[in-house]
């Protein structure tokens, strides 16, 4: 009985012992800036028309393949910032560089100087000279499209770092 009586004892004395207490401030401080203007082409839309002539047939990724124009201009002082460049959109569950469309199983993929770019996934670029982008539709492999007016919608951002 002895030694449970002297261990509760050591136990109870553990329980109420206060550990050690240390206290340091702490300082936090940064400066805030606004980072230069930039814009992608003046405010407007990004479109690219591909027509009324697309084969529901000839869609294969390499046929109707188009540029996608776009300019970024920045104020002089933007070159000492680091920028992404990401597309936003809908992925297509069979390509994750495709934007979906209003047509089942069609999505328009977009390419960043010739290579599949993954939507939603930013990308270091130069503002002063962005990468070549272009589009091309791309269907389910397997799938049959059918006949209509399509469309598809992504956001274009530049981003600074």
């Amino acid at each position: 009985m002895k030694g449970y009586s002297g261990m509760v004892l050591l136990l109870a004395c553990g329980a109420l012992s206060t550990p050690g207490l240390a206290a340091e401030n702490m300082k936090f401080y940064g400066t805030l800036v606004e980072p230069p203007a930039c814009t992608i082409n003046n405010g407007g839309n990004v479109d690219v028309d591909f027509g009324n002539r697309v084969g529901v047939k000839k869609v294969d990724g390499v046929n109707y393949l188009q540029p996608m124009n776009y300019q970024i201009s920045c104020v002089p002082d933007a070159n000492a910032w680091r920028m992404t460049l990401e597309i936003a959109g809908k992925v297509a569950t069979y390509d994750k560089a495709g934007v979906i469309t209003n047509i089942t199983d069609l999505a328009i993929q977009i390419r960043q100087n010739g290579v599949p770019f993954e939507l939603n996934k930013p990308i270091a670029i130069n503002p002063t000279n962005p990468p070549q982008l272009e589009v091309v539709p791309v269907k389910r492999p397997g799938s049959t499209l059918k006949e209509g007016a399509f469309e598809a919608t992504a956001t274009l951002k530049a981003v600074y770092q």
